[in-house]
């Protein structure tokens, strides 16, 4: 677990900027002379945060998460982490975990995970070192040796995370990562990724249509409005950390779970 420790040690300063979005949108082409996805978004994530993303279906969440990731080109606008631009996609410092696993099903849970060093070349011993200390923080030791069609839906999850912080980024996007599992393991998995995020405090932006979800998750929630989307609402979070299920009962949780609610529904 040495790789997991220096994880940790390498805690960001909580006074830094990790992305930096400013004036963005976007426009996809079309036959009436384009669709307007985004208009406008302007954010600030600060390092070791945890920002939630919610709005409605077809408000460009996705297409964001996209931009953030070097993904997708914005029509206008400027992106920046830790200070330059994303003009592609750069694992080393944004890694991205989307809603299906997509793991190759001919290969092992940690071959899944080390897939991305071999990419690169890094010796076999490394990288199977680092892919093993990475199933152990996400809670899969001893099933590195399975392969996806033996593994729950929250374990392929769990494979997946442990690949998207493999390379070690500083930033993780996270698209709806938690939407097809079922109500008890999504819950579990939120608390599991908030146990992973303590130890290595990433900077995590998560996608969500669960208002639940996002409450007991975020530092922050953005509430994105209807397309083109904007951010029409952010939403501090003070409930303490460690976040535990009890909170959900709490009238707290459930007035900041209404307010998200009451500037979604008000979305034409």
């Amino acid at each position: 677990m040495q790789h997991v420790a220096n994880l940790a040690d390498r805690r960001p300063q909580p006074e830094e900027t990790a992305i930096e979005v400013a004036g963005l949108s976007h426009v996809y082409d079309g036959p009436d002379g384009g669709v307007p996805a985004l208009q406008d978004i302007t954010m600030s994530v600060g390092s070791g945060r945890f920002i939630v993303v919610v709005g409605p279906s077809g408000c460009g969440k996705t297409s964001l998460l996209m931009m953030l990731a070097g993904l997708r080109a914005q029509s206008r606008g400027t992106i920046t982490c830790y200070g330059r631009p994303i003009p592609d996609p750069d694992p080393k410092r944004v890694g991205v975990i989307f809603q299906e696993a997509s793991l190759f099903p001919w290969l092992t849970a940690v071959e899944n995970v080390e897939f991305p060093l071999s990419l690169r070349g890094d010796p076999k011993d490394e990288r199977r070192r680092r892919s093993e200390a990475m199933l152990e923080l996400v809670g899969l030791q001893g099933f590195g040796a399975r392969y996806p069609h033996e593994l729950s839906g929250g374990m392929k999850q769990r494979v997946s995370i442990a690949r998207g912080l493999i390379q070690d980024p500083p930033v993780l996007l996270m698209d709806e990562p938690f939407a097809a599992l079922d109500e008890q393991t999504r819950m579990t998995m939120g608390h599991e990724l908030l146990r992973i995020w303590n130890a290595t405090r990433k900077t995590v932006v998560f996608i969500t249509h669960s208002l639940t979800e996002a409450v007991y998750l975020a530092d922050e929630v953005l509430v994105m409005s209807a397309r083109p989307g904007r951010i029409i609402d952010r939403i501090p979070i003070t409930l303490p950390r460690p976040r535990t299920y009890e909170m959900m009962a709490t009238d707290v949780f459930g007035k900041l779970r209404d307010r998200i609610w009451q500037q979604i529904r008000q979305v034409p």
